[in-house]
């Protein structure tokens, strides 16, 4: 018998630390190859994490709703006799990462007398950005971290990371917050956040797609310009043509909704004002104005609100943008999105036609 360590995988994308948002084993389970043990979130999008191996639970290595950084121990599973090497192990439902690197014939020897880890990926760690002056202008650390920095008013200058390549993970801030001791939050620091929103007497956790939702949208109003503009417009020939479009092909192609008439006068729009589908960089300070219109469609699920991508509307003609429409919102409600579906986006469309009212903001 050998102890098999799963730990954290690298899912690609620079995702330094995840969410855990579900187990689907607990202690003592036998567990099979390919059996789905977790899932967690990304900035992007929930990621189920299989077992590589046949074997017996024997712990678990967090909490629901805690973080764990990439390369963090996850799982603990004993298996009878030596742990093969693993050639890929992908998470489910997500892209592939880059295949691991094959164990040497030293490593492989280590491995049938001690305890094994596993993660997709094998890279080194990377290097801190390196300023033209030869020190380092800007500490890393993710969003989630800033964000908890800022709350707890610390200078992340001073915060050390122990993070790969220096990155500062949310222990260190515990660590710079507890070393602050007895002088407290400076004037006007505002409390940590504690995760959780109370209903009655009853403390919820706020985890998984609502927490990311409730941060992406915090992140988005602190640090996008919002307006509201409203105008009416007839569309009587519109609604017009849409309904004898539909009863002429009905059976034949998807039903037209006004959605995919809203996407083909957003890209003919933008052939004429390009600066409005553009995305500011406010830290490198640049504009980048897109060629291609991939429309991000706002799209109510169980879980929250979803924003699957429309890519290259320009080259769909109205069918084939209401197809696409059709098959993103039944993936998107039916949790069957990829990260690839869920990124890159230039411009979004929310449509609150079906709940009808006159002004949205």
């Amino acid at each position: 018998m050998s102890i098999h360590v799963i730990k954290m995988p690298d899912i690609g994308e620079g995702i330094a630390e995840v969410e855990l948002v579900a187990w689907h084993v607990k202690p003592g389970d036998a567990v099979v190859e390919d059996q789905a043990l977790a899932d967690v979130m990304t900035d992007k999008a929930s990621v189920e994490i299989p077992s590589p191996v046949v074997g017996t639970v024997l712990s678990l290595g967090g909490k629901v709703g805690q973080t764990l950084a990439v390369g963090s121990e996850l799982i603990r599973i004993e298996v009878a006799g030596e742990v093969r090497a693993l050639e890929q192990a992908a998470p489910a439902k997500s892209s592939a990462p880059a295949e691991p690197a094959r164990p040497t014939a030293a490593a492989t020897a280590h491995e049938a007398t001690a305890p094994t880890s596993w993660s997709p990926q094998s890279r080194p760690a990377p290097a801190a950005p390196i300023s033209p002056t030869g020190s380092q202008d800007r500490p890393i650390a993710s969003p989630a971290v800033r964000r908890r920095a800022s709350e707890l008013d610390l200078d992340l200058h001073d915060v050390p990371g122990t993070g790969l390549g220096g990155r500062i993970m949310q222990a260190d801030l515990d660590v710079a917050a507890a070393k602050r001791g007895s002088a407290g939050p400076r004037t006007g620091a505002r409390p940590a956040p504690t995760g959780v929103e109370r209903v009655g007497e009853q403390a919820i956790p706020v985890i998984g797609v609502r927490r990311k939702i409730a941060q992406k949208m915090q992140e988005s109003k602190r640090r996008i310009p919002h307006f509201t503009y409203v105008e009416e417009i007839d569309v009587t020939e519109l609604e017009a043509l849409r309904a004898r479009l539909n009863v002429q092909w009905g059976g034949q192609r998807t039903k037209l909704t006004l959605l995919p008439f809203l996407v083909r006068a957003v890209v003919r729009a933008v052939r004429e004002f390009p600066q409005v589908n553009a995305r500011f960089d406010d830290e490198a300070g640049i504009v980048t104005r897109h060629g291609a219109v991939h429309v991000g469609i706002a799209t109510q699920t169980e879980v929250g609100l979803m924003v699957p991508v429309l890519r290259h509307a320009e080259a769909l003609d109205l069918w084939q943008s209401a197809a696409e429409v059709t098959r993103l919102a039944a993936a998107a409600r039916g949790g069957k999105m990829t990260r690839n579906e869920l990124t890159g986006s230039t411009i979004t469309i929310t449509s609150l036609g079906a709940l009808g009212g006159i002004v949205s903001t």
